[in-house]
């Protein structure tokens, strides 16, 4: 065996050696945002959102409700209860609202938003001072060419995703 091909059958072997490792070895970040102290913080209670906008959808209130639960089941280790956890979240879905936008020549809008504003009412037992009541809103734009029941249940599908990330980054996540 000569010089070149000895070097040759060490430098393939270090290659597969590193190949090995780094199948072998795999690093898994989850990055969710929340800083929750979980010796302190437990679980959460999460009461159901009526919708008391004086335009209802009717599938808004429990969709709503749902997804906010699911966000902290999924993002979160926190054990989600009726009533009674350490944190608590309570509101009401207070805006449901259809506004002409970009209004043509001929006195008749192209686009129309729907705006969804939820009041939130959170309570941190073991931390009192976190405490909030706030309103928050998204909203979305479509063209007038379709009609809103054409495009509400999209449009509230991705307004209450929103949301829900909005009032998730507010209670349990420290940006």
């Amino acid at each position: 065996m000569g010089w070149t091909e000895s070097r040759r059958n060490k430098s393939g072997l270090a290659v597969v050696l590193l190949l090995a490792a780094l199948v072998s070895c795999s690093i898994s970040y989850k990055f969710n945002g929340a800083s929750i102290d979980y010796t302190l913080v437990k679980s959460i209670s999460i009461s159901d959102f009526p919708n008391m906008a004086p335009l209802v959808y009717p599938p808004l209130a429990q969709r709503f409700t749902d997804e906010l639960k699911d966000k902290y089941i999924r993002q979160t280790r926190l054990q989600v209860l009726r009533e009674n956890g350490t944190l608590d979240l309570e509101g009401e879905i207070t805006t449901y609202e259809l506004t002409p936008q970009a209004v043509k020549e001929d006195a008749y809008a192209s686009m129309t938003r729907l705006t969804i504003t939820v009041r939130v009412r959170y309570a941190n037992r073991a931390n009192p001072e976190e405490d909030f009541e706030q309103n928050f809103s998204a909203y979305r734009e479509f063209s007038n060419t379709n009609t809103i029941d054409q495009v509400q249940d999209d449009l509230c599908a991705e307004i209450v995703k929103e949301l829900v990330d909005l009032i998730y980054n507010a209670t349990v996540a420290s940006w």
